[in-house]
């Protein structure tokens, strides 16, 4: 989506246009479900806590608080992000250790009319970016996601993290190295 489509729909959500909301709905749900997945590592609760992500943004809109952000996309990623905070907040209230679903491939989120070679390739490249992902302390495999799968900007990469922009450069930098040695090994 252009910057200036993007644009129109933030403006949309601003009167609260239920209509543009759809519109974001289906632009960033499964960037969003792919963000939680690689956060906590479970499909059916990253399903879950995707939809909660979408209805606490739709109570945010309907709340006026939306004009405390520049862009759709790091609302709905801070947001994200928070939910995902809260989760293990609750996890480990409730003394819930384990995380299942590693290993569980992502082959329901891929579109039925691709062909079969591409889901494969598809399948192999998530199965391998997962496992060497999960490796990695949870700061620096969020930024990763952010940065490289989500292709956030470093500007938005901080307002959603709360932090300077030479700090992301610096956290980027030092997650980058990480994996690099991951991979090495």
């Amino acid at each position: 989506m252009s910057i200036l489509k993007e644009k129109m729909l933030f403006s949309r959500l601003k009167s609260k246009d239920e209509e543009a909301f759809i519109e974001a709905y289906d632009l960033y749900t499964d960037k969003i479900f792919r963000f939680v997945y690689f956060k906590i590592g479970n499909i059916e609760e990253a399903q879950d806590l995707t939809s909660l992500i979408f209805l606490k943004a739709w109570n945010y809109i309907r709340s006026n608080a939306i004009s405390d952000y520049k862009t759709l996309k790091s609302l709905i990623y801070k947001i994200a992000r928070n939910s995902i905070v809260d989760y293990y907040r609750e996890k480990s209230a409730r003394a819930v250790t384990t995380m299942s679903g590693e290993g569980e491939e992502l082959e329901n989120k891929i579109d039925e009319d691709q062909d079969l070679l591409k889901r494969a390739e598809l399948t192999f490249d998530l199965a391998v970016v997962e496992k060497k992902l999960m490796e990695l302390k949870d700061e620096y495999r969020e930024i990763i996601v952010l940065r490289f799968i989500e292709e956030f900007s470093i500007k938005e990469i901080a307002k959603i993290l709360d932090k300077s922009n030479v700090n992301t450069r610096v956290l980027i930098y030092r997650a980058l190295k990480a994996l690099k040695k991951i991979m090495e090994e």
